[in-house]
């Protein structure tokens, strides 16, 4: 069915998120819809899906106004939407996530629906496994095939590649495409410009909240950068190479419980000032490697020891990091890191509670209109931090950081961002944070890695199967120790 947006507009307050935004989506295509942080893609989705009311405009489904007053009536014409943060319950299993929505009861016939989708899309999932434990990734395939098998007519994917390997997007690609084909109306949001160029057969850009570009395969991509910014972001400067000094971080024989193996006789020595990268397919096991660092997952063998001191095998393990001056930032922002129903200010004042007993309020709102202003997060200090894009959402983060870390620990940083935001991040972090401090991130990106890494680590199977210095070492290099293959 094709979807059609007629002068959309939608305000909170005296802020307009969207201006008389209009396109079609046509049955049977792929439309992008792509944008910088902030340019109202998400705020337009969760119209669309009934999360929000729009302030003005028509919304035409099969050539029929509709009212979209709440999911329930969205999810009755076929709408389903893929978020970009996992809308799951991690306690329950793979299969009871997926029963989530269906009128089918029998665990059996939904564990052979469950299979034979997964199936169809290369998807490795057991139906028994908790959710909790998987990737994000993975659990956006249960959810993709979950909103399938509910007959979603209308799929809207925001950032689907966000959490997946490379080679789960070889996979997805094609089965969305064939999903078209069958005669799905797919609405794509992305920040990745290749990506939508490759797969969509529309796209429409949205800028502060209107429409600006419309065009149809091929598209030309500085003709999109210059629709999305109104000047394409010139690259930054190569990152200088930090000085390194003494070891800050030490695994020895390390084994952990985590993603799929967790980590396998783990060695590395990691010095002040570095910046390592951490590569591997999904589940490789940086995640985990992230998590020993920051204490919140601890060896089953081996030792741990930062900035010379052993991290127990207790939960003790995390409030000694903290104590370290270790600070952690985790890819999945609402789920690990901010509390979606509070506002900015509140999280400013947890953050100074959290040291004292005492707090002014009076302080706490000071200090969020100058973060705000500081970390050019648009929003107001009342925004629930669940509101927020993805990139304020991450501006948000870096603000409650402890600007004295020795250790930053960062899961994805640039997840979800588009080129500006994610430039911003990183020109953040080289400006603002202490020559000294080590960084440590992981990123599916290999073209941020190889841009920002001084030292790259790469994961295969729970093992780092490569370490080398970033001048040492090149694209094709990291790929196949990736994939697991030995150099020749």
């Amino acid at each position: 069915m094709d979807v059609e947006f007629q002068h959309i507009s939608k305000h909170f307050g005296s802020v307009s998120a969207l201006t008389d935004v209009s396109l079609t989506a046509h049955s049977g295509t792929i439309h992008g819809i792509i944008g910088e942080n902030g340019a109202g893609k998400s705020t337009l989705m969760k119209i669309l899906t009934g999360y929000q009311s729009k302030s003005s405009g028509t919304i035409l489904i099969g050539g029929q106004d509709v009212k979209l007053d709440n999911p329930r009536q969205a999810a009755r014409l076929g709408i389903g939407m893929l978020y970009q943060e996992p809308m799951d319950f991690p306690p329950l299993s793979v299969l009871e996530n997926f029963s989530l929505g269906t009128p089918e009861r029998k665990d059996q016939k939904l564990r052979l629906a469950l299979l034979s989708l997964a199936t169809r899309f290369g998807f490795h999932l057991d139906p028994d496994r908790c959710v909790g434990r998987l990737t994000v990734g993975e659990r956006q395939q249960i959810e993709l095939l979950r909103l399938i098998h509910c007959k979603t007519r209308i799929l809207i994917l925001d950032e689907p590649t966000t959490g997946i390997s490379p080679a789960q997007k070889e996979v997805l690609f094609p089965a969305l495409k064939r999903l078209a084909a069958d005669g799905m109306t797919i609405l794509l949001v992305s920040h990745k410009l290749e990506e939508v160029a490759s797969l969509c057969d529309e796209l429409t850009v949205l800028r502060h909240g209107r429409t600006t570009h419309h065009s149809a395969a091929p598209f030309y991509l500085p003709e999109l950068l210059t629709a999305m910014f109104g000047a394409i972001p010139e690259q930054t400067d190569k990152i200088p190479k930090r000085s390194t000094g003494e070891p800050i971080l030490v695994l020895e024989d390390v084994e952990a419980a985590g993603e799929r193996l967790g980590l396998q006789q783990c060695n590395t020595i990691v010095t002040e000032g570095e910046v390592i990268g951490l590569a591997g397919l999904d589940g490789a096991g940086q995640s985990t490697f992230l998590r020993l660092a920051a204490g919140l997952t601890t060896p089953i063998e081996g030792t741990v020891k930062l900035f010379g001191e052993n991290l127990p095998r207790t939960i003790n393990a995390s409030l000694q990091a903290q104590r370290l001056k270790t600070s952690f930032i985790p890819a999945d922002r609402l789920e690990e890191a901010l509390f979606a129903e509070i506002s900015i200010s509140d999280h400013f004042s947890l953050r100074r509670s959290g040291n004292t007993f005492w707090h002014s309020t009076k302080t706490s709102r000071r200090l969020t209109q100058e973060a705000i202003a500081q970390f050019s997060i648009k929003g107001q200090a009342e925004d629930a931090a669940g509101d927020l894009s993805g990139g304020n959402q991450q501006r948000l983060l870096l603000a409650l950081l402890d600007p004295q870390s020795r250790l930053l620990l960062l899961e994805n940083p640039t997840r979800g961002l588009d080129i500006r935001s994610g430039q911003w991040v990183w020109n953040y972090l080289r400006s603002e944070l202490s020559p000294e401090t080590t960084i440590i991130f992981s990123s599916p990106e290999l073209d941020e890695i190889l841009y920002y890494s001084d030292r790259i680590l790469v994961f295969h199977d729970g093992d780092i199967v490569l370490d080398s210095a970033i001048l040492n070492t090149s694209h094709d290099v990291i790929a196949a120790a990736m994939m697991g293959m030995q150099e020749q």
